[in-house]
């Protein structure tokens, strides 16, 4: 039999994908470049009116969206998305755990209730998510998870819920690679941004990113777009023996 050509191998044509956190930021670039790699895509979120900007992008892609009012950190809200995604488009395909928050709090007077919060969408979310997709998915999907290099590294920041849960997501990606790849056929792997612009930088001190450039071997910060790219790549066919992995996309950050 001929061998697929390589470019091809990217394509995502006749695939659905799920995004969380797909209202803003990256969530939005990462939905964007599923469609223009031939995905229809379910998009979910907290704020639903403005999913219906992101679903925009997708159509003009040429490709079918749906949208859904979507609280990650709770498992019934999640098993809704796939079902509703299932439901419109017939199947499951790829997963892109986007959906977290962050705080900037100094340990000894961040409140039980911050950490558990930002603990409870970062992770546990990701794991409803993963757990609703993975009870539908077939053979030769793909689930990604958006951690941090937080989760490698520090950033200067107290930010030790956001650390933790981002450091927690990699040990679930491995898990849930042992898991599901071999029995089920759903590869699991880990994204490990450095540093975008998104709105939770645009929380961060005034000129913190620009200070963070030294760290930074590529000396500069991150396209969304760069990022977008590498998410098709673990989604499509081109990563098909890559799982359990955390693929860093920080210009050199966690070498430096």
């Amino acid at each position: 039999m001929p061998s697929t050509p390589v470019l091809d191998r990217f394509r995502l044509d006749g695939k659905v994908a799920v995004v969380t956190g797909a209202s803003s930021g990256l969530g939005v670039a990462f939905a964007q470049a599923l469609a223009e790699a031939g995905a229809d895509v379910a998009l979910g979120a907290r704020r639903v009116d403005r999913l219906e900007s992101t679903a925009e992008l997708v159509t003009a892609a040429g490709r079918r969206a749906l949208t859904h009012g979507t609280d990650v950190s709770d498992p019934q809200s999640c098993t809704d998305l796939v079902a509703l995604a299932v439901e419109e488009f017939g199947h499951v395909d790829v997963l892109v755990n986007n959906a977290g928050i962050g705080t900037a709090v100094p340990a000894t007077r961040e409140t039980p209730e911050q950490f558990r919060q930002v603990i409870d969408v970062n992770l546990n979310g990701c794991y409803w998510m993963a757990q609703a997709c993975g009870r539908v998915m077939p053979p030769g999907s793909s689930i990604i998870n958006i951690s941090s290099v937080l989760g490698l590294t520090t950033g200067g920041l107290p930010q030790a819920a956001y650390s933790a849960s981002k450091a927690a997501l990699i040990g679930l990606t491995r898990d849930l690679a042992q898991q599901w790849t071999g029995r089920k056929g759903i590869r699991v792997n880990a994204l490990a941004p450095g540093f975008f612009e998104s709105e939770m930088t645009d929380a961060y001190p005034e000129g913190y990113l620009d200070a963070q450039l030294h760290r930074i071997p590529a000396g500069r910060k991150g396209d969304p777009a760069e990022l977008a790219a590498t998410v098709v790549f673990l989604a499509s066919d081109a990563a098909a023996y890559i799982t359990g992995q955390t693929l860093a996309v920080d210009g050199g950050m966690t070498i430096a």
